[in-house]
């Protein structure tokens, strides 16, 4: 059994944050039930045709849920998303808060509702267009993020990454609430929000010393030596955090006692010079070579290897086929084990579509119907 078998969750869902939010329920059994715009769906099927017929991103999200392409502005299509929407524990939306009020859909009061807007409902931004990059921008990610004098977003959507995982969690909380108290709640989120949440460590920093920490590429802005260092082949990535593991870097390269590397503070100064030391005794040493060696002495150290290693990563051996419509991709199961899983199809759009309205009382007349006027 898994934990959230029998939790049905109808999701009015595009792009990435809202359905990594409800993959991520799914992974824990719910049934997610994915309302899709008729002939195109959600615009992230097609970002790219990296998985099949469909997107990378559409793949990642969209694993184990079931797909009702549903015209919601007709008058039949609203009656269905009614009936869904009395069948639901759950019910979520990252659609424009406009078109969320317009809608103006009778919420039972055990209902548990996750809204999600760019920048939230109040306020001078309330109503501007808010998508992963624009968000890292106005929160200050790309402003840390580079070398020098270059910014760069991050490789990943970070913001709806971290608006997805908080949905999920804040939705979780309503459950076991709700099996509490037996009330629902309506839960609120931004994705300017979720990402000013995960940015505090560096506003404190800049809060305290007066400043943001340097733009410094892959290595850490206030902790040296804490970033790839070339050696005979390539790079390898050090992250030495203490002063035991900074003693023993020196012990293997020969360094002796200096009041310019002492502390964390006086290295990050000094970051050039100790780069160039540190590459000088390395120069011989292939990656390979170079990771065994700080292995023995206990220096924390990755190799700098490219996504497209990933699949092959000697650590990762739990990959599994998923199907995706055209074809299959290879996947990753959730991370924390412990629960029952297995991997869910990635939906064709509408392919649910009988399935789902079977369930909520249709008729086959009333689906050949339906599908005559388009609303399906």
């Amino acid at each position: 059994m898994r934990p959230l078998d029998g939790v049905v969750v109808v999701s009015l869902e595009q792009a990435v944050a809202v359905p990594y939010a409800t993959r991520l329920l799914a992974d824990l059994g719910a049934r997610v039930i994915k309302v899709e715009r008729p002939s195109t769906g959600d615009f992230a099927r097609h970002y790219d045709s990296s998985c099949g017929e469909v997107s990378s991103y559409f793949a990642w999200t969209n694993a184990g849920k079931e797909s009702v392409s549903l015209d919601i502005n007709h008058p039949d299509g609203r009656e269905v998303l009614d009936r869904l929407v009395a069948r639901a524990d759950v019910l979520l939306c990252n659609l424009s808060p406009r078109v969320w009020q317009r809608l103006a859909l009778e919420l039972p009061p055990a209902l548990i509702v996750g809204e999600l807007s760019g920048y939230g409902w109040d306020g001078p931004y309330a109503d501007r267009k808010a998508f992963d990059a624009l968000v890292q921008s106005e929160a200050g990610l790309v402003s840390l993020t580079g070398e020098g004098d270059v910014m760069a977003r991050a490789g990943i959507s970070v913001a709806d990454i971290a608006a997805g995982v908080q949905l999920q969690a804040a939705v979780l909380a309503a459950l076991l609430q709700r099996g509490r108290t037996g009330e629902g709640v309506r839960l609120r989120l931004s994705l300017f929000e979720a990402m000013a949440e995960w940015m505090h460590q560096p506003m404190l920093y800049a809060a305290g010393t007066g400043g943001a920490a340097p733009r410094s590429g892959a290595h850490h802005p206030s902790i040296a030596p804490y970033g790839p260092v070339a050696c005979a082949d390539g790079a390898v990535h050090l992250a030495v955090q203490n002063d035991g593991q900074w003693q023993r870097l020196c012990g293997l390269i020969g360094l002796a006692s200096q009041e310019r590397f002492a502390t964390v503070a006086s290295r990050v100064e000094h970051r050039a010079e100790l780069q160039k030391l540190l590459e000088e005794a390395f120069s011989s040493l292939t990656a390979a070579e170079l990771l065994t060696t700080l292995d023995a002495v206990d220096v924390p150290a990755a190799l700098t290897r490219p996504i497209t290693d990933l699949p092959t990563h000697p650590q990762l051996d739990t990959w599994v086929d998923v199907r995706v419509p055209g074809g299959t991709a290879r996947m990753l199961p959730p991370p924390v084990a412990g629960f029952e899983w297995s991997p869910g199809a990635v939906p064709a759009l509408g392919e649910h579509n009988d399935a789902v309205l079977t369930w909520l009382g249709y008729s086959g007349e009333e689906l050949s119907s339906l599908r005559a006027r388009s609303v399906l």
